[in-house]
């Protein structure tokens, strides 16, 4: 390994994260210093919709595709979203075991399976592309960061397919750009739109609160009976 490497696995990576870390507790700590907003119309609804019951309905929302119409009848779209984080949860440990526990990639399977996920997800990258690209409501709602993020990550789920055999063999240039990516979008993502993930908590809880408190999470669906047909 060169030294090159060994520091692109290593002291980049730690850098960066150190950066990552800085942005978000700075973040965090300014968000914190605001007072939550107290609901002003009186507690509604049935007795079984309560702020808690709405915080965590709200907060499992992300697991429940049946719960919104736009992921329950479009399940092809919601299959891509599961896959694509799966990917991006494979890519970022993989920049993690590489360095400091390789050996977890010679157990049975481990390569094949990471690769067929963060393949998966790098060839969801450009269906996404191609989508916001071609679809004209797509298009009118993204900005620039929206394109360069993607294309960005798309790339990186590339190169991250390659790395996870963690072969040098054959040369280190697979190995360094997948290093060297992920290091740039430790630094990169805290300023970009793919930060959403920090805020999902804080959002879906006053979210939850608010319904629940207003009687309308968690949501109760009641099965619509069948009219009569006329004869």
């Amino acid at each position: 390994m060169s030294e090159l490497l060994h520091f692109s696995e290593h002291r980049l990576q730690e850098v960066a994260l150190g950066i990552m870390a800085i942005v978000y507790i700075t973040r965090l700590t300014w968000l914190l210093r605001f007072k939550a907003g107290r609901d002003r119309q009186p507690a509604t609804g049935l007795p079984g919709t309560t702020p808690r019951k709405g915080i965590i309905y709200s907060w499992a929302n992300v697991a429940m595709p049946w719960a919104m119409e736009s992921t329950r009848t479009k399940r092809f779209i919601y299959t891509q979203f599961v896959i694509f984080h799966l990917g991006v949860v494979a890519a970022i440990a993989l920049s993690f075991v590489i360095p400091y526990a390789p050996r977890l990639l010679e157990l049975p399977g481990v390569v094949i399976v990471g690769q067929i996920i963060i393949g998966a997800s790098c060839l969801i990258g450009v269906l996404r592309m191609i989508r916001r690209a071609g679809d004209k409501y797509m298009r009118a709602i993204s900005s620039p960061d929206d394109y360069f993020s993607l294309a960005l990550l798309t790339v990186w789920f590339f190169f991250a397919t390659l790395a996870v055999p963690n072969n040098i063999q054959n040369g280190e240039g697979i190995m360094l750009t997948y290093f060297m990516l992920t290091a740039f979008f430790l630094i990169y993502v805290p300023f970009s739109k793919i930060s959403h993930y920090l805020y999902y908590p804080f959002t879906r809880y006053y979210l939850g609160k608010s319904l629940g408190h207003r009687g309308s999470y968690p949501i109760k669906r009641v099965p619509q009976q069948q009219k009569p047909a006329i004869s």
